[in-house]
């Protein structure tokens, strides 16, 4: 009977050399073979210890895609020896979790334990996260998810509660790199490219080891006379590539330049850095993408049009395509470049955060809590509540922080453009606050 419980295990992945996808057969082995996740996976990172340990509690994977958490979950399962059983949100209903969850009971009344891995956990909406919990707290399962949207804001409170967030961080070069030696060392040949060919191609990935092993396989699928150069690499991937010039400035340093160029407000240096990109092939939404954060964190709200601009540009970009749309990448960078310039919001992103972390537990007030049912007037829900526009010039002055909790200082807009009216603003509720407050 024992045996018929574990008919169904899927056995482990067993590739002989030259069988099946490249990416499938350089699948690593055992955790110390992942790259580019060493803050996680060595002795000293949460997964690390948690072998060491021998103990696995629920965890949740957030990262960018080809970054290894299908199968940090698989090799986690063998490490600690749980059982391992795999569901993709995308392609599963109610009746496959019950599936689920009823073959780990069985599981674990004949003494062996699950490690659940639900791929793209994000997917399955609140009612179906809600149904994790009481297996998760029983311990039938160890429920380790992937997603690659922000926990925040995609996974129910409570689920977030019993499962430890780990972020994966898209594979750097130097990862990349050992991704290629890899593959070179399994085909027996190098790969057929020129050095800065190489180099584009393990910046084109843009940290996905995933698609630069299926560029890779491309290159190794056909017979390649002499190694390619950049601008063949890209014509025979159908990829536009970064072109590295005589002095080997590297994609990494371009963008710096580029970003520090706009951050100095020097709008002629800046549209020379995104040129060398744009000319040498970088791929435009990428240098974009770059731009619309510069937006957000160099520019904020002493312009809030310039994220506006971004996102216009984007829209410009994907409707006229190259080389018209690019006209449209260049008068965002030139229009972040010129604005004034505040990083509150940032740093005021990076201390709400951390207060978070700290009081992550504290309940709202009372007098802000919506009270729908008689128990919860009785509790003192809603009690006191002031609604701001009622009250003289629209504003209250009520308390909204945490009874346990003094109020932090943690946005402070900055003296310039129009950041210097919300300062303004801010400073002008904070005397009515005192006021309506008696002090």
């Amino acid at each position: 009977m024992a045996d018929d419980l574990f008919a169904d295990q899927e056995p482990p992945a067993s590739v002989t050399p030259g069988d099946g996808p490249l990416a499938e057969r350089l699948r690593p082995k055992t955790l110390s073979d992942v790259v580019g996740q060493e803050h996680l996976t060595g002795p000293d990172g949460a997964i690390g210890r948690m072998v060491a340990a021998g103990q696995l509690s629920s965890i949740i994977l957030w990262g960018p895609p080809g970054t290894g958490k299908t199968t940090i979950a698989r090799l986690l399962a063998e490490a600690v020896g749980l059982r391992f059983a795999p569901l993709s949100a995308v392609f599963s209903g109610v009746a496959d979790l019950k599936k689920a969850f009823a073959d780990a009971e069985k599981m674990a009344a004949a003494g062996r334990r699950t490690l659940l891995f639900v791929d793209e956990i994000h997917r399955f909406n609140r009612a179906q996260q809600d149904g994790f919990l009481p297996f998760v707290e029983r311990g039938t399962v160890v429920l380790v998810g992937a997603t690659t949207e922000n926990p925040s804001f995609a996974l129910n409170a409570a689920l977030l509660s019993r499962a430890q967030v780990l972020v994966l961080h898209r594979l750097g070069e130097a990862a990349l790199g050992t991704l290629i030696e890899r593959a070179e060392a399994e085909i027996g040949q190098r790969l057929p490219v020129t050095a800065e060919a190489r180099a584009a191609l393990i910046a084109s990935a843009d940290g996905d080891g995933r698609f630069l092993l299926n560029q890779v396989e491309t290159l190794f699928s056909v017979t390649i006379e002499r190694p390619l150069d950049p601008g063949e690499l890209a014509q025979f991937l159908h990829r536009r590539m970064p072109v590295y010039d005589k002095d080997r400035d590297g994609h990494y340093n371009l963008i710096s330049a580029l970003h520090k160029a706009m951050r100095g407000s020097d709008p002629q240096a800046s549209l020379y850095w995104l040129a060398r990109m744009l000319v040498a092939g970088e791929e435009p939404l990428y240098v974009l993408r770059r731009i619309t954060r510069f937006a957000s964190e160099d520019v904020g709200l002493a312009d809030p049009q310039a994220l506006v601009q971004c996102l216009a540009a984007k829209d410009a970009y994907q409707f006229l395509g190259s080389p018209e749309g690019e006209l449209a990448i260049v008068q965002a960078c030139l229009y972040c470049a010129t604005a004034p310039k505040s990083n509150a919001a940032y740093a005021a992103q990076k201390a709400a955060w951390s207060a978070a972390r700290e009081t992550g537990s504290l309940a709202p007030p009372a007098n802000i809590l919506n009270a729908p049912t008689k128990l919860m007037k009785d509790l003192g829900y809603g009690a006191g509540y002031a609604y701001d526009h009622d009250a003289p010039e629209g504003f209250s002055g009520d308390n909204y922080w945490p009874d346990e909790m003094k109020p932090l200082d943690l946005y402070r807009p900055v003296d310039r453009g129009f950041e210097k009216r919300i300062a303004e603003r801010m400073a002008w509720w904070d005397e009515r606050r005192r006021e309506r407050r008696g002090g």
